[in-house]
């Protein structure tokens, strides 16, 4: 964290929390102000206790933005002129929608030095205007990020609650040096898309000791899409993920579906999930393209899954008609190791491609267990390659059992 002696308050530019003002001016002559004056060593925003009703509003360099304890920045439900921003080039496209995206509600692009932090203050995205849309097939282009930093670098976000995103809540993409810690996210689990937090070809990034519970996966390591993706050619890697704590119906701990830039040396541990539909979720796709190596999740407690451990090579959609399907995405190179499971509907399932099998895929210590009177479903293997060690219920054939020096190239 960086000391910011230069201090301003949002209500030093009109500001009101009423919860019904609109203070989009105020946010942004604020951030102006900020951004023009240059003093050394930044400026905190301060956001006092309140609720303030904003649109979206851009971040600047060398700024911390603080809300205090019981302040809320909460997004407006009126979306007729929402910004719209260039697609992403590694996607080619709106995630959802073909063309431009939905600024996200608080954006920074280009940006260093820059810090969200505070008292457990919130910042409400109001998302289920975007929720319904998405339900009513009204949507025009992909839905609005609640934060997003783009080809930024030296990001701290930390003791801040996010709640209901329209769309996914934390996304770094084309980032380095972030530090995501200390946080709460927040959204029903019907909520379509609400993934926690996205790392998207970005590297260094260190995500810990928070909360997350959302209707998509509580964090997911992503890297491009198919051909646009493998174009833009940015991999995601040196990322450490701890400490999390949540729930999802969709997975807990994901790498995908968009890997095509490339995804390595992640290292997930100390997880403990419930109520979530897959525990640890690594997906791919044909068409992908792009290597997936060096992944260890280790020290996972899930209870009440549907599914323990998947990973794919079938999971996720395709931008449009032009991928290449012969650009298969290769799987090597994962270790997953202590893991406990209880009320685990289904082992495991490791579903590699025909012409790029999965290789080196490492099991050790895992225990995943079915419901009281229930039996817990097998393993469901095919196109993998690798060893298993003390693993319950037994895993397919294709893993077979053997000492991990000597089935894994790369030592637990």
């Amino acid at each position: 964290m960086v000391y910011r002696s230069d201090k301003i308050s949002i209500t030093d530019f009109g500001a009101v929390g009423d919860g019904r003002t609109l203070n989009t001016k105020a946010f942004r002559e604020a951030i102006y102000r900020i951004e023009h004056l240059k003093r050394r060593g930044g400026t905190l925003l301060y956001i006092p206790p309140g609720v303030y009703l904003t649109e979206s509003f851009n971040l600047t360099s060398r700024m911390t933005l603080y809300l205090a304890k019981g302040a809320v920045i909460k997004a407006t439900q009126d979306t007729s002129n929402w910004p719209l921003i260039a697609p992403l080039p590694s996607y080619g496209r709106g995630r959802e929608r073909p063309g431009g995206r939905y600024i996200s509600f608080i954006h920074g692009d280009g940006l260093h030095d820059v810090i969200i932090t505070g008292e457990n203050g919130t910042i409400d995205g109001q998302g289920d205007v975007w929720w319904n849309m998405w339900r009513q097939r009204t949507l025009q282009f992909t839905r609005p990020n609640l934060v997003e930093f783009k080809d930024s670098r030296g990001i701290i976000i930390s003791n801040v609650i996010f709640k209901n995103s329209p769309f996914w809540n934390i996304h770094p993409v084309y980032c380095s040096n972030v530090v995501i810690r200390y946080v709460t996210i927040l959204a029903p689990p019907d909520s379509p898309n609400t993934d926690g937090i996205d790392p998207d070809s970005s590297s260094h990034v260190c995500i810990e000791d928070s909360y997350i519970s959302t209707g998509d996966d509580l964090i997911a390591v992503k890297s491009g899409w198919d051909q646009y993706g493998i174009a833009y050619g940015r991999p995601s890697y040196d990322i450490t993920i701890r400490r999390i704590t949540g729930s999802s119906p969709f997975a807990g701990i994901a790498v995908g579906s968009e890997t095509s830039g490339g995804v390595a040396n992640i290292l997930a541990e100390h997880i403990t999930l419930s109520n979530t539909g897959i525990g640890i979720h690594l997906k791919t796709n044909i068409g992908r393209g792009g290597i997936i190596r060096n992944i260890t999740v280790s020290d996972v407690f899930m209870e009440n899954v549907r599914r323990g451990i998947k990973i794919a090579g079938d999971v996720g959609d395709h931008p449009d008609e032009n991928y290449n399907p012969n650009e298969l995405p290769v799987m090597k190179h994962i270790r997953i190791k202590n893991v406990w499971g209880e009320k685990v509907q289904q082992a495991g399932l490791i579903k590699g491609l025909k012409n790029s099998p999965f290789t080196d895929i490492c099991l050790a210590n895992i225990h995943l267990s079915g419901s009281s009177g229930s039996r817990n479903g097998p393993w469901t293997c095919s196109d993998v390659r690798g060893g298993a060690v003390q693993v319950s219920p037994s895993p397919c054939s294709e893993l077979i059992s053997q000492s991990q020096t000597s089935v894994c190239s790369i030592p637990f």
